[in-house]
């Protein structure tokens, strides 16, 4: 992809006030974790049950008119795709979705009643990249990556500009330490322009740490061979992107893994203290501050970052959280 430019904080604070001018605030809650305040950004609360709502607003509403007629290809397994879908569909643009034939149907079911065309693909043996590539091509649309732009990346900081005025307001001061799920490093990525003071601490899955990793070595470090299955659909990315590993890797960010029953641990602590429902990826920042693989720091911040979920598969994660 050619990089045209790379994302701001000034483009951060473009894209909060695109976004606050057409949706409220996420809600914060603040509950005691081993004895110290830390604020949890409700980001499940979306409209579209995901952050991902807010890049796909900044960066379709960047589109001028021309574009907007031709409509967009996007490619997600659930989140990214439904704020798309939900952009395109208030903007009157057509959009195309590529994901995966093992989408969560919720997922699936929400980007179909948005107005978009799925496409599916295998995700063992294709790749959603060229299929969305070449789609873009032959329909004269815009291609809109998940993470891999920097419009995108700027309107996932928007979170981190409400959270830090909700933060203030509730007299936690500014937010000093980001935990925040990461698949392709787009909300993490926003989040540290948004938020330039604050230590941010990337979330994985075990087996899918690439972000983590990559950090370590100073460069990009693709998931290896035959990853460990995961309820994390959202953060199946295989290789994170130049822009977002750059903005991370500056800001000397770091990061953490968590097992599958530390996710469901988590789902099922949201449930109960928060009376949140969160899916597995957007659960693995809360995952690792209840695991203690993160430190509980004054001015803490926790992005829960998606809360679209299987209901049966759900029920059996938030069961199995109690074992």
């Amino acid at each position: 992809m050619t990089i045209v430019r790379h994302p701001t904080r000034a483009g951060v604070r473009d894209a909060a006030a695109k976004i606050a001018a057409i949706l409220p605030p996420t809600p914060l809650y603040v509950r005691a974790v081993r004895g110290r305040d830390v604020a949890f950004k409700a980001e499940s609360l979306q409209p579209i049950g995901a952050f991902k709502i807010r890049g796909a607003w900044h960066r379709l509403t960047a589109l001028d008119a021309e574009a907007r007629r031709r409509g967009v290809v996007a490619f997600s397994s659930g989140n990214h795709a439904q704020g798309v879908a939900w952009a395109a569909r208030r903007l009157k643009m057509p959009a195309t979705i590529v994901m995966p034939a093992d989408a969560p149907r919720a997922k699936r079911e929400g980007t179909l009643a948005l107005g978009a065309e799925v496409v599916d693909y295998d995700r063992a043996t294709e790749s959603r990249e060229a299929i969305a590539a070449r789609l873009a091509e032959a329909r004269g649309a815009t291609l809109v990556p998940s993470f891999d732009d920097p419009w995108i990346i700027e309107g996932q900081g928007s979170a981190g500009i409400e959270a830090a005025a909700q933060m203030d307001a509730a007299g936690l001061g500014a937010p000093a330490h980001i935990v925040v799920p990461c698949g392709g490093g787009g909300l993490a990525a926003g989040l540290a322009l948004a938020l330039a003071d604050a230590r941010v601490t990337v979330v994985e899955p075990d087996g899918w740490d690439d972000m983590r990793r990559s950090l370590e070595a100073s460069w990009i470090e693709p998931v290896g061979p035959n990853p460990p299955p995961t309820a994390c659909d959202s953060l199946q990315t295989t290789r994170v992107s130049p822009l977002t590993f750059d903005v991370l890797s500056r800001r000397d960010a770091t990061g953490v893994a968590v097992s599958e029953a530390e996710i469901r641990a988590a789902q099922r602590w949201a449930a109960e203290t928060l009376r949140l429902v969160v899916e597995p990826g957007g659960a693995v920042a809360l995952a690792a501050l209840l695991a203690g693989k993160v430190a509980v720091d004054p001015g803490t911040l926790v992005l829960l970052s998606g809360g679209n979920v299987d209901v049966d598969a759900y029920a059996r994660a938030i069961g199995a959280g109690a074992a």
